[in-house]
């Protein structure tokens, strides 16, 4: 790999660094933060900082919203002299280039999801013209690679970008806008990669991307995630979980389910976004599915990988939607009765297909929705929680503080489903305990220690 050559300068900026965004946008933040550290620069807590880098997210309206906010309170201590350099990077320069030093002139840089090496020069750059230096190019250059970076999460997990960008052209989605077509590493890269986060102290590796069901498909590697599964699960000794999320379902094979339900290290969870079940809506969403091919799936997926935990987001009130199509929505997910669910309102974004829709709802209607969603799911959840009192399994401790730690089981994803509480108990971040459990607390589950199994990070390999 080659190394971020150091800006000559007389003394390194010190930088503060303001991670936005979802966890693909979280591995470019420690991609950047790395290079960062590697140019010579000295990385510092934001309110000691000269220079502020954010890392902005551009896929929903509040997320632009809070980086807006976010940048405007930045703009007002640059006018007062507390920053010398502002910098903003990420999914929102790309999406809205130098509008946004139109909107907020105090922006020195802007570098998009595309050039994120030159976050280098943006910050150590001392040169102040009418216009802010500008890095934007359309597509990320092959190869291209993830390693080096300096990680936001715990030690003990850590995410593994295995593509970027999406071919599936959803008619909401501003993804493929933002990001461009499906490029993948290699499964030899991704395997490098994971090793090193593995030094690092990871032993939960998650797999992420935009559509990680299509792997493969770009760099002509047939066996596709299927072949890159099996292939992580023999690389990555020293890794106890290898955890699928943002799976896509109308390219989940059997060869996929297969691969899940025999690899060991391959965790029983799939986080699997489904959207909607209604048919005319899929359609309009441009999911290339229909219900009758997702229930056919998700009766696969449960048949033939015993204990698995499934994860979907689903989105109300897109254009058109009617009550009679949302109220189909809400008999599934009470019937089929997954382990997690998540959902979001339509939120209308410019320069997609769906934006030009009719029928547009209001924004009461799709909150309401959202709000009867979100209760139907919440009896489900509450149901199964319950349903786990005195049941044994094994969790992996994430933080614990003076009152109690908090853990997971395997079916639970970091940042996106319920916990496990362990009121009382000691333990380390990465150990993993045999548990029992005892009670609920809503969502999450409350356990007991029985027995202490190997630490999921050594002591040495930090």
């Amino acid at each position: 790999m080659s190394r971020t050559r150091k800006p000559r300068r007389e003394s390194p900026p010190v930088v503060g660094f303001v991670a936005l965004g979802c966890a693909k946008n979280l591995v470019d933040s420690e991609r950047m933060l790395g290079q960062i550290t590697e140019s010579g620069a000295i990385l510092s807590d934001e309110s000691a900082a000269d220079t502020i880098v954010v890392n902005t997210c551009g896929f929903l309206g509040s997320s632009r919203q809070e980086a807006l906010e976010i940048l405007r309170g930045l703009a007002e201590r640059k006018r007062r002299g507390e920053l010398r350099r502002l910098v903003v990077v990420g999914c929102l320069v790309q999406r809205d280039g130098e509008g946004l030093r139109d909107a907020i002139p105090e922006i020195d840089a802007l570098v998009g999801v595309n050039n994120r090496a030159d976050v280098v020069r943006a910050v150590w750059s001392r040169s102040r013209g009418p216009r802010p230096g500008l890095y934007l190019g359309g597509y990320l250059p092959q190869p291209w690679s993830d390693q080096g970076r300096l990680r936001l999460t715990p030690a003990h997990y850590a995410y593994v970008r295995i593509s970027e960008g999406c071919d599936q052209k959803c008619t909401f989605c501003t993804i493929p806008a933002i990001r461009g077509p499906l490029h993948c590493k290699t499964p030899d890269a991704l395997a490098a990669e994971c090793q090193e986060m593995i030094a690092d102290g990871g032993r939960e590796l998650i797999l992420i991307g935009q559509d990680t069901t299509s792997y493969g498909a770009d760099i002509g590697y047939e066996p596709g995630l299927a072949g890159l599964l099996r292939h992580l699960d023999r690389a990555c000794d020293g890794a106890r979980w290898l955890r699928l999320m943002y799976a896509y379902p109308s390219v989940f094979s059997d060869a996929m389910i297969d691969a899940i339900a025999e690899c060991g290290r391959v965790v029983k969870y799939v986080d699997l976004p489904l959207q909607h079940i209604n048919d005319r809506m899929l359609r309009a969403m441009g999911r290339r599915v229909t219900r009758q091919q997702t229930e056919a799936l998700l009766a696969r997926l449960r048949q033939r990988i015993p204990g698995l935990a499934i994860r979907t987001t689903f989105m109300v009130g897109f254009p058109g939607e009617t009550a009679a199509e949302f109220d189909e929505l809400l008999r599934f997910v009470q019937d089929f009765r997954f382990e997690a669910v998540g959902a979001f309102p339509y939120s209308r974004e410019p320069q997609t297909p769906a934006e030009r829709m009719a029928d547009q709802l209001d924004e009461a209607v799709k909150k309401e929705r959202y709000d009867r969603l979100m209760q139907v799911q919440q009896e489900v959840a509450f149901a199964a929680a319950r349903r786990r009192v005195g049941q044994r399994f094994d969790v992996v401790v994430d933080e614990c503080s003076e009152a109690r730690c908090t853990a997971r089981h395997a079916g639970q994803a970091p940042e996106a489903d319920s916990v496990c509480f362990l009121p009382g108990a000691r333990g380390e971040p990465g150990e993993l305990l045999t548990v029992r459990c005892t009670d609920t607390d809503g969502y999450d589950l409350v356990v007991q220690p029985e027995s202490v199994r190997l630490p999921v990070t050594s002591p040495d390999s930090r």
